[in-house]
């Protein structure tokens, strides 16, 4: 026993510390977590959760839209007389609805116009647009706007700084060109950082020709007699101001990057 003490002692000594304690084995390092663990991590956060979410809806929205049978135009007149007064009402809602579930606009303006008639399904029309447009926008912007912000670069990155800045004139030139429908349109500039009140404004501006021009197709198809081809012609417009706003566009970009430079 004594000799053992002796040699602790003679090993504390000789280690500066008396009351140090014998070396302790080494703790083996710990491995990193693999890659696609780490991947998952980062994929979880709430802004992409969101965006996951976003995503989803609209997949849902397009099988629905694939899979439910549209009904007759010429059955929609019925629908009004049997609501009555609130055949405006519903009108607007239901046609928001539908738009906000990625319902082509086209087929919208034309009910209204089978059911209401030309002036008044185009009106009803363009308040559907306009409610659906704010609705389509906040979803997008509460459910993408995060995730988009913390991941674009590049070109992407100048791409939603173009689309901070647009102008009416800027929504109006995106929402003639026949690039998505109308629903996808709504969802994708929430995702942006674009400003609210322009947004809505050029969405009304854009869908006015079109609104007005099918609106009277649809009249013409639940009432014959009363054909007015003219009524028509609005819809011809749209693809007129696209050609015009492109090229006001490209000009300013030209502008822009000769100044650039």
């Amino acid at each position: 026993m004594i000799r053992k003490l002796r040699r602790r002692l003679l090993r504390a000594s000789r280690s500066g510390d008396p009351g140090a304690a014998p070396p302790q084995p080494a703790t083996p390092p710990v491995d990193p977590p693999p890659v696609w663990w780490r991947r998952l991590l980062v994929a979880a956060t709430p802004s992409a959760t969101r965006f996951a979410l976003l995503l989803l809806l609209l997949a849902v929205f397009g099988a629905t839209l694939l899979l439910v049978p549209h009904p007759e135009p010429t059955a929609l007149p019925d629908l009004a007389d049997r609501m009555g007064r609130l055949a405006p009402v519903a009108g607007v809602l239901g046609g928001a609805l539908l738009l906000v579930a990625l319902v082509p606009r086209t087929f919208i303006t034309l009910a209204a116009g089978a059911i209401f008639g030309a002036l008044e399904g185009a009106a009803y029309a363009l308040g559907a647009a306009l409610l659906a447009a704010a609705i389509g926008f906040t979803v997008g912007r509460v459910l993408g706007r995060d995730f988009v912000a913390e991941r674009v670069r590049g070109r992407l990155a100048r791409l939603d700084r173009w689309f901070t800045r647009q102008s009416v004139l800027g929504v109006v030139t995106v929402r003639l060109l026949p690039i998505s429908g109308f629903g996808l349109v709504s969802y994708g500039y929430g995702t942006t950082g674009a400003r609210v009140l322009p947004f809505l404004v050029g969405s009304v501006i854009a869908s006015a020709p079109t609104a007005f021009g099918y609106a009277a197709v649809g009249a013409a198809v639940t009432s014959p007699n009363e054909i007015n081809w003219f009524a028509a012609a609005p819809a011809s417009l749209g693809f007129i101001a696209s050609a015009i706003l492109l090229a006001r566009w490209w000009r300013a970009e030209r502008r822009l990057r000769r100044t650039s430079r």
